[in-house]
């Protein structure tokens, strides 16, 4: 229009960065991190992260935006810093996988050239195995930075163990940078800030670009879909390497809240940071809710207020839900990819389901729901015809997504990224249906779909009846090849301490509450069910146990 203008005065590249920035003048004396004994305020918060961020640059990173800076640490106070520290240098954050070997971490260095690891000190053996399986292919080795975070009541003497040669340590780092640092913001807002490497990644790693913008628009879109109000206490069950935890560092500053960090997850250590901390929200895979349920009733603590709790991954089965509120727990879902930046949906409530039973609650909140004010469409799609599905709850498609919050594309993998994007879409490999009111609901990976006599079976739907089963703890659903019927569901099935059952009174549980054809006709019991580190179980592997199980029925009856 007739006397616009673009200048610098009105158009500066959106960044995390400055949600730090203002929480020090806004909230400068609040605390912003809690670990243990350990605290900080925000102005302490954004001094510690200019100095490191300067010892950063002096190491020769974040003079190219495309320089990496790889962590390895569970949710530790540094583990934050480094989500603005990084990028206020310059350089791009890469949050590992904890429950990486050293080989895996070896091909994700290599793969994403990062120039320092910063290295937790319980996890310093699977790094320096990592460059040393790295050094027999190249001599421009990362260099090791290791963190010592001892408020918790872990070993302070766990320098003994460090290999004196090259190695850096953090706090060192924190105090001999300079506090007149310049920040360097990017110049582009689609400038890279973090490399997130999927969850299912094997020898063919796909590295998740995140842009500044991205990460800006999905921190705010996580404060508002958390209901966070003006310093919230929040505290860290999902890893901060996953998604960088959810987009929530960053989001968690915008408001001036307090981080209460744990190394380890446990249902002990919830409900005692809760208790003692006054912990208004935390977020966590449908795992976690099952650690809270699941709990003995001399670690449970009663709770100080209302928590907000989020959860996404896997969707909860809907007795999950109604047991975490009746302790107390108001849980919202959401659902959403590495590919886009953690949460990309909503299950917002409507006012009218009040009045529905308890039931019939919880499994509207079970729903995946509508995009968040972060992402510009969310549509469940035919993917040979790329037409909306019907909003009749009953056709099935493929979830896409499209907005400012799907990933720039996969480091290194051009063919990945343009098969990730065709049509204008992001294709999210997940199966969905939308019902009349335009909220999403997933039946299943589009892997993980069984087919069993041409009739779709959705094992989440499945295992969400399995679990409701009072003696039954995890349920996993898999298709076990049958030469008659195409598949037939498998049921892994692990037990609550102390129940017992019978794979005949399971099958029978289904059966009286779904079509025949949806039961199980196999279930097998399992000590364990193999897991991810966000908490999704790992379905592969128990493919493979159905697999050799070979077919239930003998087709005799066709040629």
């Amino acid at each position: 229009m007739e006397g616009s203008l673009r200048c610098s005065a009105n158009y500066v590249p959106l960044t995390p960065i400055t949600f730090l920035e203002r929480a020090a003048v806004v909230y400068r004396h609040r605390f912003s991190l809690v670990f243990g004994d350990v605290t900080y305020t925000w102005q302490q918060t954004h001094q510690r992260c200019i100095k490191l961020a300067s010892s950063i640059s002096q190491l020769g990173v974040g003079l190219s935006p495309r320089d990496v800076v790889a962590v390895l640490a569970p949710n530790v106070p540094a583990m934050y810093e480094l989500h603005f520290a990084v990028p206020m240098s310059g350089a791009v954050l890469c949050t590992l996988n904890t429950r990486h070997d050293s080989a895996m971490v070896s091909l994700l260095l290599k793969h994403s050239g990062a120039k320092l690891i910063f290295v937790d000190y319980q996890l310093l053996d699977i790094a320096q195995g990592a460059l040393q399986i790295l050094s027999k292919t190249t001599t421009n080795l990362p260099q090791l930075v290791l963190i010592l975070e001892c408020g918790d009541g872990s070993p302070s003497h766990a320098s003994n163990n460090v290999s004196p040669s090259g190695t850096l340590m953090y706090e060192d780092l924190v105090e001999r940078g300079n506090l007149e640092f310049e920040v360097r913001r990017p110049k582009d807002e689609w400038d890279p800030i973090s490399l997130n490497y999927t969850s299912g990644t094997t020898s063919n790693p796909k590295g998740v670009i995140y842009s500044h913008r991205g990460a800006y628009l999905n921190a705010l879109a996580t404060v508002l879909l958390n209901d966070m109000r003006s310093m919230p206490v929040y505290l860290w069950c999902v890893p901060m390497f996953h998604c960088n935890g959810w987009c929530l560092p960053w989001g968690v500053a915008v408001q001036g809240g307090t981080n209460v960090c744990q190394r380890n997850v446990t249902a002990e250590g919830i409900f005692d940071n809760i208790f003692r901390h006054k912990v208004t929200h935390t977020a966590g895979a449908p795992t976690v809710l099952n650690m809270i349920i699941n709990s003995p009733p001399e670690v449970r603590k009663p709770l100080p207020g209302k928590v907000d709790m989020m959860t996404g991954g896997a969707p909860p089965p809907p007795d999950v839900i109604f047991r975490m509120e009746e302790l107390g727990f108001a849980v919202t879902h959401s659902y959403g990819l590495t590919e886009t930046y953690g949460p990309g949906t909503i299950c917002t409530w409507k006012p009218e389901w009040n009045n529905l039973s308890r039931a019939a609650q919880a499994k509207l909140k079970a729903r995946q729901g509508v995009a968040h004010v972060g992402l510009e469409d969310l549509d469940v799609k035919d993917p040979k015809t790329m037409k909306s599905v019907p909003a009749d709850a009953k056709t099935i498609g493929e979830v896409m997504f499209r907005g400012n919050t799907v990933m720039n594309g996969y480091l290194k993998d051009l063919k990945a990224t343009q098969e990730a994007f065709k049509g204008g879409w992001f294709w999210s490999g997940d199966l969905g249906v939308k019902h009349p009111d335009g909220y999403i609901e997933l039946k299943d990976r589009s892997k993980d779909i069984i087919i069993s006599g041409g009739e779709n079976i959705s094992t989440i739907e499945l295992e969400g009846v399995i679990f409701s089963h009072p003696a039954v703890l995890e349920a996993a659903v898999v298709g076990r090849p049958d030469d008659y019927w195409g598949e037939t569901p498998c049921a892994f099935v692990k037990l609550k301490e102390g129940c017992t059952a019978t794979a005949e009174e399971i099958i029978q549980f289904c059966r009286n509450r779904l079509p025949h054809f949806m039961t199980p006709r196999t279930v097998l019991f399992a000590d364990d069910l193999p897991k991810t580190s966000t908490g999704k179980i790992q379905k592969f592997g128990l493919r493979e146990k159905a697999r050799a199980l070979g077919s239930l029925t003998k087709n005799t009856s066709r040629l």
